[in-house]
């Protein structure tokens, strides 16, 4: 099945079907919002004109270049933002086929060993290089004008040429990250350790885990014990004790580094999780730094 989208429409949510060899989606946009999802189906995504743009991938969370190529296994938690990309023409391709396409004995056959290796790594994610990108630009877009038999044979090749490419990344922690409670909380932890020098807001955060302000609370209370609030500023006295010891900064330079907006309050949230003020902290492990 292949869905063209003309520019400035929709990104559609046509399923795969069962009988469908694989499934490609196509978007030219001036923004990219998807919200962190996950389904059964490989994900092979593709864009251009993407610099700026941010990344979720399991666990891992980055800004992307110009080209970016990445497959994404099974039940992996995804997503995009548009973040800082500028660029007028976002051009965005997926391609999404069947976890069984192939089928063990296929993929048993030792000319098949490379595509192997790499489905049972996507589980994790995998980033390629800029040049491979660049170099398997032109198939890729050429892939939906393929008929018959090529149909597959095409895409047979494109996986080989990624399986066997040089510079391969993978994104994120060596676990299953499908949408389990578990999951969701390393996503949530993950994105604060990027925003964590900035005010984030209850809907902003709810609205990247696509989840309602009232259950993301609910969610977050039941995981932790502490309410959003409290989790952050846990996190930024974390951060905030770290640049403490290896940074000569003013105490005040490092509150308002980590998202506090007042020192008050940053030395009354420093000292409920760490039992000592700032000054304090950093005049202690300075003193242990010198007994050492």
């Amino acid at each position: 099945m292949i869905l063209r989208i003309p520019k400035n429409a929709q990104r559609a949510t046509t399923p795969l079907e069962p009988e469908d060899s694989f499934f490609i989606s196509e978007t030219i946009t001036n923004h990219l919002d998807l919200p962190v999802h996950f389904h059964p189906e490989y994900e092979l995504s593709f864009i251009e004109n993407g610099k700026g743009l941010k990344r979720i991938i399991g666990d891992c969370l980055e800004e992307t270049g110009n080209l970016s190529l990445a497959l994404i296994g099974p039940n992996l938690a995804h997503g995009w933002e548009t973040y800082k990309c500028n660029h007028t023409g976002i051009h965005e391709i997926s391609l999404h086929f069947q976890n069984d396409l192939f089928g063990d004995h296929f993929l048993g056959l030792r000319v098949m060993s490379p595509i192997k290796g790499m489905l049972e790594q996507s589980n994790r994610g995998i980033a390629f290089s800029g040049t491979t990108a660049q170099q398997l630009s032109p198939k890729i877009k050429n892939l939906s004008k393929a008929t018959g038999i090529r149909y597959i044979l095409e895409l047979i090749a494109i996986l080989h040429e990624l399986a066997t490419s040089k510079n391969k990344r993978l994104l994120s922690n060596p676990q299953n990250l499908k949408n389990s409670k578990e999951n969701k909380l390393a996503l949530v932890t993950h994105y604060l350790k990027h925003h964590y020098n900035r005010k984030i807001k209850l809907a902003e955060i709810s609205s990247f885990m696509n989840m309602s302000p009232v259950s993301f609370n609910r969610f977050i209370k039941k995981k932790t014990g502490n309410t959003f609030t409290e989790y952050t500023n846990h996190l930024r006295v974390d951060f905030a004790a770290k640049e403490l010891i290896e940074k000569e900064m003013s105490i005040a330079e490092i509150a308002f580094s980590c998202g506090f907006n007042n020192i008050a309050h940053f030395n009354r949230v420093f000292k409920k999780y760490k039992h000592c003020t700032p000054s304090q902290y950093r005049k202690e492990f300075n003193s242990l730094k010198l007994v050492g």
